[in-house]
């Protein structure tokens, strides 16, 4: 017998019923009021029909801010940032981070290229290195399954450009693993390469007398390398104390993986929150960005950070970016499409370099704020608003309790509540 106390998940149909029909089953399993059921029903900006079809049994939204930065200039065009992103100071940062650099021209961003890599697993060889060769030798072959997988993408300028086979050593065995490289243009190229994968497997198989398993895109897109530069003079900064901290930060970082950690979170602050505004996978982004951080062998800072022969500081990025203007939710989220009709962008390319940009400004302004006044002064102003909400505070009220949070440096919710308290009692 199943207890009343510990409602049973198994809801047969349930992707089959309509949106409110799922809310009143997961309201009864939750014990969700009225207010919290119209609260799903309003799915805000994005149709409740088309987030349906977006991803599988749909409840609701999860709305999240979409700020613009500004003060942007890259490759000596000004541009506006959409970024969407719940944490305080994220948008801040990068606004600041521009202005200081905008009158010394800015941010210079290029580009790799815009080749992935599929992966094909082959297992039970008993002869790796001749069946590497083998498959090397079926490269045109290769080439021409490939291509046929996708004539439009042929057609735009893109398809199958490179074949590598490594064979590596595992728990399980020897395994030959072969890469298919393909230039996707302008779309990330997730479904391209994974289709071009799963018809070239077979057929090494035959080739090799092998077993095939896993045939499926690498995020860690090395071939796809989107790098951004920037100098910032030191007056304009606060002088040369203020540099060599920022100096000493990212040493820090370069050196120590537990901080490393954190520096790159940073720096994905500001890559994410425009990855996810412009409706592409952010965590295609970050896993390749992580992966490539630690390509080494030694997890390790994105960016780099010298002084120039002048005594400036300069600051440069370079990491995967798997972005697209096709596919998926960047042509089906009305919010994405708005997002790059903002950015103005007509390439994956010219998205990936912005990003990269944006990237490097959230890195500067942390190391900054870290080497100065601390990133508590900047970001807990910001908070504070966010703890006044939290005790309950509205309209005007808002901005008033924040502003005494900040003053006495307690930026907490017993402190914010008592604040409210006593400002509608009029004490």
């Amino acid at each position: 017998m199943t207890s009343t106390a510990h409602p049973s998940s198994r809801i047969g149909g349930f992707h089959k019923l309509a949106i409110p029909a799922r809310i009143d089953a997961v309201a009864q399993f939750a014990g969700l009021g009225d207010d919290d059921k119209a609260h799903l029903l309003n799915t805000g900006n994005l149709p409740a029909e088309l987030a349906d079809h977006l991803i599988e049994n749909v409840i609701g939204t999860m709305n999240i801010p979409v700020g613009i930065a500004t003060n942007m200039k890259i490759d000596g065009r000004d541009r506006l940032i959409p970024m969407a992103t719940e944490e305080s100071s994220v948008v801040a940062a990068v606004c600041n981070a521009a202005r200081q650099c905008y009158d010394h021209g800015g941010f210079v961003t290029s580009m790799s290229g815009t080749e992935m890599i599929a992966q094909i697993q082959l297992t039970q060889v008993s002869d790796p290195q001749h069946a590497r060769i083998r498959i090397l030798e079926h490269k045109e072959d290769i080439r021409t399954l490939c291509d046929a997988c996708d004539p439009m993408l042929v057609k735009l300028g893109g398809g199958f450009r490179d074949l590598e086979v490594r064979v590596i050593d595992t728990r399980g065995g020897t395994m030959v693993i072969t890469h298919l490289i393909v230039d996707t243009r302008d779309a990330m190229g997730a479904n391209a390469v994974n289709t071009m994968a799963e018809k070239i497997a077979p057929q090494i198989g035959a080739w090799t007398g092998g077993q095939t398993n896993l045939r499926i895109l690498s995020n860690l897109a090395d071939r796809r390398l989107a790098r951004a530069r920037c100098v910032w003079r030191t007056a304009d900064i606060g002088g040369e104390a203020v540099r060599d901290g920022m100096l000493a930060a990212y040493h820090f970082a370069a050196a120590d993986p537990y901080r490393a950690a954190t520096h790159n979170k940073g720096i994905m602050n500001g890559v994410s929150a425009v990855v996810l505004a412009t409706g592409n996978d952010t965590r295609a982004v970050e896993a390749g960005a992580h992966a490539y951080a630690a390509r080494g062998g030694h997890y390790t800072s994105l960016t780099t950070w010298e002084v120039t022969n002048g005594g400036d500081l300069a600051g440069s990025i370079e990491m995967p970016m798997a972005v697209g203007l096709v596919g998926g939710a960047t042509k089906l989220h009305p919010t994405a499409k708005t997002a790059l009709k903002i950015l103005g962008v007509t390439s994956a390319r010219e998205l990936a370099q912005i990003i990269a940009a944006v990237g490097l400004a959230q890195n500067f302004s942390a190391m900054k704020a870290l080497a100065t006044t601390g990133i508590q002064k900047g970001h807990m102003a910001l908070h504070a608003q966010n703890i006044a909400m939290m005790a309950g505070a509205a309209g005007d009220e808002i901005d008033r309790v924040a502003q005494v949070l900040v003053a006495q440096g307690t930026v907490r919710i017993d402190v914010a509540e008592a604040e409210l308290q006593r400002l509608r009692s009029g004490a």
